[in-house]
């Protein structure tokens, strides 16, 4: 396990607060132990402009150089990004790997990703980053030498660093063609989902506030096969994918529950556009769950990063409601209490509070059901078992000219079989 030094900076025409800094570094620690490294110290500084040159100042290199030695940091890690001239000159005087907030959470992201798509889309961003940092990279590499004889007058040939770079580019598109060719197959699957009619719920938030843990606690509760539950582990980014999955509560209709991708301050912008395609899912939401830890001190921060990046991804209009996850370990013991019509506390791990959730969760969707009286001829049994499937179907009958239903369906439902209504 590598030892690593982390090294904030506080520029002071930022935006950001003192306590806001401070809980960056608090995170930033998490990010580095997340990325499998061991966070050995911290050195701190604030500044009114960051230096083109090595960000930090003069005296502040000296300081961290020193630091690193007396520590045995093996890695700095910057929680700032760094320009391609700031990492090179960095790495040049500190005599050590240097790392940037961005190339962490990168790293830490291919560490995670498991399916094609995932891979792929940390790869795209990995190396749309990596291509303006090759500057410098290559400082002890010499040029190719030029061949003789007729070809010795087209000079010495190529920079290494240029062949890199047009491999790289090469690399960068092919993995787009193929990840245009994963989102087009994505963009088919919402589609079919749009196509069914039901409803679209989907788990926001920022990374490990519990959401892989609400959604593995709704689909246990209703007979969901354990193997189709997600992964569940108290880390940062435990899981990248876009899990989908359909509920189908007792005497209430069904649903279609999504898992996303956690949130993070300061996420990187190349990997919010490589993972677009994924976060689509969001904006085709009905209603978004905002899963909080509320159990963490600085969860209205997390909720202000989450609320930002939604907007950003155009989704910031769509009806919430506010899980407050973890209240059990802020003294309310097992109270699953419902304060207003958008926000819930409860505990997810223990369970407790579903009833509650799901009567916040479709006191969002009502707006999108009606109840219906058709009859449907003996031909059509596959609208009959469509809607006991998908609807809550109060009663029943045989009669002569076909099956008559009473039943409360999504208005899509309704409109698709308008034919039938009574």
């Amino acid at each position: 396990m590598e030892r690593a030094l982390i090294v904030g900076v506080h520029i002071n025409t930022d935006r950001k607060s003192s306590m806001a800094f401070a809980l960056a570094m608090d995170e930033m620690n998490s990010l580095v132990k997340a990325c499998d490294m061991q966070p050995v110290g911290s050195i701190e500084q604030n500044m009114e402009h960051a230096n083109t040159a090595t960000y930090i100042g003069a005296g502040k290199v000296e300081e961290v150089r020193a630091a690193a030695a007396a520590l045995e940091a093996e890695i700095v890690v910057f929680d700032n990004g760094l320009s391609p001239i700031q990492l090179r000159n960095l790495q040049e005087e500190l005599d050590c790997p240097v790392i940037d907030r961005t190339t962490l959470i990168l790293e830490i992201f291919s560490t995670r990703a498991q399916t094609r798509e995932a891979k792929l889309q940390v790869e795209v961003a990995r190396l749309q980053y990596m291509l303006p940092r090759l500057v410098g990279l290559h400082a002890a590499l010499s040029r190719q030498g030029g061949t003789s004889g007729s070809m010795s007058s087209r000079g010495v040939g190529e920079k290494k660093l240029e062949l890199d770079r047009r491999r790289l580019e090469q690399r960068l598109t092919s993995m787009k063609r193929e990840l245009e060719e994963i989102s087009g197959e994505r963009r088919t699957q919402r589609k079919k989902r749009a196509e069914s009619g039901l409803p679209r719920v989907t788990l926001v938030g920022y990374t490990n506030a519990g959401k892989s843990t609400v959604m593995n606690m709704l689909l246990s509760a209703y007979g969901i096969k354990e193997e189709k539950q997600v992964l569940e582990k108290d880390m940062l980014f435990a899981t990248l994918d876009t899990t989908v999955r359909r509920i189908a509560p007792p005497e209430r209709n069904a649903f279609l529950l999504s898992d996303t991708v956690g949130f993070i301050s300061n996420l990187p912008h190349s990997l919010v556009k490589a993972f677009r395609s994924t976060l689509e899912e969001v904006k085709e939401a009905d209603v978004l769950l905002q899963i909080i830890d509320y159990s963490d001190e600085n969860y209205r921060e997390h909720m202000s990063v989450t609320e930002d990046t939604l907007r950003e991804l155009g989704a910031g209009n769509i009806p919430m409601i506010y899980v407050f996850n973890k209240a059990d370990l802020c003294g309310m013991g097992e109270l699953a209490a419902v304060q207003g019509e958008d926000k819930i506390y409860m505990s997810a791990k223990s369970q407790n509070g579903i009833d509650a959730l799901l009567t916040l969760i479709f006191g969002k969707l009502s707006g999108g059901y009606q109840d219906c009286k058709l009859l449907i001829p003996y031909k059509r049994g596959d609208i009959v078992s469509y809607l006991n499937d998908n609807a809550v179907v109060y009663a029943t009958a045989y009669q002569e000219q076909g099956v008559y239903l009473e039943a409360n369906m999504t208005v899509r439902d309704a409109g698709r079989f308008r034919e039938y209504l009574l």
